[in-house]
């Protein structure tokens, strides 16, 4: 299971850390991913780290605002979201390696003055 928190509803240019709770798989061994679908639109990739959390990469809108993480030892994975737009407004997911299928629990991202 995968169960997504972290998030809320912040203006444009504020922060927020989305966290994903990995339960009934071996965590260590897999890539990780988080994606997002934005209200009326399909999913869409945001970011992916490798098993040992030394890779991270990144879509091209992301333009260094997100930062992915993981802590083993937790089995968690984390995305940091800063400078955020109204563009980012989605109910963000985490997937086990790039399977949407995958995905649990969402968290909803509302970016609004």
């Amino acid at each position: 299971q995968l169960q997504a928190s972290g998030g809320g509803v912040v203006q444009p240019g504020g922060s927020l850390r989305l966290s994903c709770a990995a339960s009934g798989f071996t965590f260590t061994t897999y890539t990780m991913t988080w994606m997002r679908q934005a209200p009326g639109k399909g999913p869409e990739w945001v970011s992916s780290i490798n098993a040992n959390g030394d890779v991270p990469i990144y879509g091209q809108f992301v333009g260094g605002r997100f930062t992915i993480s993981r802590d083993n030892a937790r089995n968690t994975l984390y995305l940091r979201l800063d400078n955020l737009t109204p563009e980012d407004t989605a109910m963000y997911y985490c997937v086990r390696a790039s399977d949407w299928s995958t995905r649990g629990r969402g968290t909803l991202v509302t970016v609004s003055s």
